[in-house]
């Protein structure tokens, strides 16, 4: 009777595990781990780039107007004459600062194209600069390759004060417009189908202010892109984002920030709550389905009051942002699992200008002073890390990472410090994703140690490590 009840009970025992393993998988199925695409991963991991805004009211002289430079077209195109224009020092200035990836405006809001395009008449074929055969879409993309900088293209397409587009709209009514609106989309297709096939392989394709929806005013470009550069991200139609606008031009973002999103495009109707929309734009979604990472982006030149995005006559001293703000913008961003992407604008000259180039490396020398040389680092599948210095010195801030292909996994994490033979915590967060840093009120210590608190499956953390910045 006791061999029975052991065997009965060590069967009962093996069904309750199976249900209990059952039950886990079950809940796994349920709620997978989201993982990024491959494609997503780069944007990630470059943390940092720039976007580089050229266009015809560069050269007019004048004070950037959105409004008007969207209705009122350019008259005299022949003012493009950027003599000393080098896209070489472009990026090198971006690089400086440690950017990973460069996009230019191939089209903003005048229409006026950068290319050699044989389907829009209104680009450099048009001009007399470099007697109409000029293409800084070309050198841009050589300069990239050149210096180990991914390029990718912006192209605009919401307006276009040429043509009388506003809004993804052609301006007028009845069949003259409908013939207009049903021109302009396929002039768009075409323009991308130029962009995506000329100039070798893209980081990104990126459409700002959208691509609006193919079923409406929108060109179809989503099947292009994806035929012609499938590893380019794109961003962003009414279907698909490969990643999200964070919220704001500040360059920051707010925290925690999850790359994840409830659906897959980053500005719908999905919500009725605008509020709620900036919240997941911001914030994101833990529990979300897609993977959308956020993007942080300002422009270089948004001191004093100023946000340009192009440059403007009398501004080299004035606008560009100091080093402390450049450094609070990068710890709120890329320390905080978002992608930075600054604002640079060649001047009429073709050059970024001095002041600007100066910034950019003081920015990117910081950038290294501080965290280019831990104290020391661990790495690991695990929930615990301890860190221990050869001797007590002082420490003010850390860095974690995970090993974002296997999906965001920590959900809550606490930072401790030895103090006096105990141990202390100085930071408790939540997100980490592709990286987090945060400073806190130095501490001499010879131990720090990272406990994660919650978890969706084992931490895959690549680097968890400490340093001391000095003022």
């Amino acid at each position: 009777m006791r061999r029975f009840l052991s065997i009965f009970c060590a069967i009962t025992c093996f069904n309750c595990l199976n249900l209990t393993d059952s039950a886990t998988l079950k809940a796994k199925e349920e709620k997978p781990i989201v993982v990024p695409a491959p494609h997503q991963i780069k944007w990630s991991e470059s943390e940092m780039g720039v976007v580089f805004h050229y266009d015809l009211h560069v050269f007019d002289g004048q004070i950037y107007g959105q409004g008007n430079n969207r209705i009122t077209p350019v008259e005299d195109y022949n003012i493009f004459n950027p003599t000393q224009l080098d896209t070489d020092q472009w990026i090198l200035s971006a690089k400086a600062a440690g950017a990973k990836f460069a996009i230019l405006t191939a089209t903003h809001e005048t229409g006026f194209g950068l290319w050699q395009s044989d389907v829009n008449p209104y680009c450099l074929k048009a001009v007399k600069w470099r007697d109409g055969k000029g293409d800084i879409v070309r050198d841009f993309v050589n300069s990239c390759r050149k210096y180990g900088i991914q390029p990718g293209i912006y192209i605009g397409i919401r307006w276009n004060s040429l043509f009388g587009i506003h809004n993804f709209k052609a301006e007028g009514e009845g069949e003259f417009a409908k013939n207009r609106q049903e021109w302009y989309k396929r002039l768009c297709e075409k323009m991308v189908t130029e962009i995506c096939t000329r100039y070798g392989e893209l980081f990104m394709i990126w459409f700002d202010g959208g691509a609006d929806d193919p079923k409406g005013l929108g060109p179809d470009v989503e099947p292009i892109v994806n035929k012609y550069q499938p590893n380019c991200l794109f961003y962003h139609n009414v279907n698909r984002a490969d990643l999200r606008w964070g919220g704001s031009e500040s360059g920051t973002v707010g925290y925690p920030c999850w790359s994840t999103f409830p659906y897959p495009f980053s500005h719908s109707n999905a919500t009725e709550d605008k509020n709620e929309h900036t919240r997941l734009l911001v914030h994101g979604d833990p529990d979300g389905k897609y993977w959308v990472p956020a993007m942080a982006d300002a422009p270089l030149r948004g001191y004093n009051g100023r946000h340009e995005w192009f440059w403007e006559p009398g501004d080299d001293d004035k606008a560009v942002y100091p080093l402390e703000n450049l450094m609070d913008m990068y710890e709120k961003s890329v320390g905080r699992n978002a992608t930075l992407m600054i604002g640079l604008t060649p001047n009429p000259d073709g050059l970024i200008p001095d002041g600007d180039v100066k910034r950019l490396q003081e920015w990117g020398t910081e950038i290294n002073r501080r965290f280019q040389t831990p104290l020391s680092k661990v790495a690991g599948e695990k929930k615990s890390f301890t860190i221990r210095l050869d001797k007590k010195q002082p420490v003010n801030y850390y860095m974690i990472q995970e090993d974002i292909q296997f999906g965001e996994r920590i959900r809550s994490y606490q930072v401790k410090v030895k103090v006096d033979g105990k141990w202390k915590t100085v930071c408790e967060g939540s997100s980490v994703g592709n990286k987090r840093i945060e400073s806190f009120e130095t501490v001499e210590t010879d131990a720090v140690r990272l406990d994660i608190k919650g978890c969706l499956d084992t931490p895959v953390v690549t680097n968890f490590s400490v340093y001391y910045c000095s003022e």
